[in-house]
């Protein structure tokens, strides 16, 4: 986890691999997070006929404002 807070706007829509780089973790770790302990939240919006996972930039700070310090 980055020792700084992310650079972001709020209502922002990031994907998986923003999302990784701006809180600096692995994707197999945001996975873990967002499936298996629930403690991000994603959402699904239709791109080409397909769902893609996004993260909202409110979401992403609050989790680093409740991770940081580990």
């Amino acid at each position: 986890m980055k020792a700084e807070e992310p650079k972001i706007t709020l209502s922002g829509r990031y994907s998986i691999n923003e999302t990784c780089e701006l809180l600096g973790i692995h994707r197999d770790s945001l996975y873990k997070y967002t499936h298996a302990t629930c403690e991000i939240k994603c959402g699904w919006r239709k791109r080409g006929g397909r769902l893609v996972k996004y993260y909202l930039g409110s979401e992403i700070l609050r989790y680093w404002r409740a991770n940081a310090h580990l």
